[in-house]
């Protein structure tokens, strides 16, 4: 029988913590500090959670026959989720994140079908292609920019191209995960986070905040890539992979002080603090 857990995992569950940040950051560089009511955040915030979630059912979906071979413990291969099950998981949380950025507005809706788009293309065409890690990339940056939607949108430009950047560098990294990545590859990334922290300190800012949260984001992703850097072995490219989905959340972090607000940072401090116990838990087996 299948159960609720079985689903969280399917979706990644703990990890869509990782994209609750981003349309705020994007509300927040294209509105200024003020930002957007909490009605319009809690809708852009489950929008993001939602696709993300449908994209990674997806992924489980279209990658049903590799993970047999690959990662056998998997919802689909280990049987307690049907292939199916999953595409119908996938399709009706595709619906409800479109669904919740046009309730949102219409266009942060617009922007969420575009989202939607690439997170289906990413999964189904470009995952295996060497495109894979731009289309990703293109996900996460129409997530910020989905928060942005509106007036004022080029100001999310930088941050947007911040968080996509970074998600270049973990997804190539990430390619890795069974038969070792490349020392090229592990050095490409190390100089990407790199510029991505200067990023956090364009524009207007907070500056010392900005700062605080670019050296927490270096701290948090560049010993794994630095790792991968040295030895490009499949169980460093794992931990430089887990590291890196982590360590959206402090770049996030740093871009909200950019945009001068210390209560998303504040918030944002809290999800980090949250992902990582649930990421010790999971890790001992007490989340499934």
């Amino acid at each position: 029988m299948t159960r609720v857990a079985d689903y969280l995992d399917l979706v990644r569950a703990p990890a869509s913590l990782t994209v609750l940040g981003d349309a705020l950051v994007g509300a927040l560089s294209a509105r200024g500090a003020g930002g957007d009511g909490p009605l319009r955040v809690a809708a852009l915030a489950t929008a993001s959670v939602c696709l993300y979630s449908a994209g990674m059912a997806l992924n489980d979906w279209a990658d049903a026959d590799l993970d047999a071979l690959e990662r056998p413990e998997r919802p689909i291969p280990s049987g307690r989720i049907t292939r199916d099950r999953a595409l119908a998981v996938g399709v009706g949380l595709t619906a409800l994140g479109v669904g919740a950025a046009f309730a949102a507005g219409r266009r942060s809706g617009l922007v969420s079908v575009a989202l939607a788009g690439a997170l289906w293309a990413y999964d189904t065409v470009f995952k295996p292609t060497a495109a894979g890690p731009v289309v990703m990339a293109v996900c996460r940056g129409l997530d910020v920019m989905m928060g942005a939607a509106g007036p004022g949108w080029r100001s999310a430009l930088v941050p947007a191209g911040a968080v996509a950047a970074h998600t270049v560098a973990v997804t190539a990294i990430s390619r890795g995960e069974v038969d070792g990545s490349t020392v090229t590859t592990g050095r490409v990334a190390v100089g990407t986070s790199v510029a991505v922290a200067a990023s956090g300190l364009l524009g207007r800012s907070n500056r010392s905040a900005a700062v605080l949260g670019g050296a927490r984001y270096l701290a948090a992703v560049l010993p794994g890539q630095l790792a991968v850097a040295r030895d490009p072995g499949a169980a460093q490219a794992r931990d430089a992979t887990r590291a890196g989905i982590r360590a959206v959340v402090p770049l996030q972090s740093a871009l909200a002080a950019r945009a001068g607000s210390p209560p998303a940072t504040a918030t944002l401090l809290g999800i980090e603090t949250l992902g990582r116990v649930l990421g010790r838990r999971r890790s001992t087996g007490d989340i499934t």
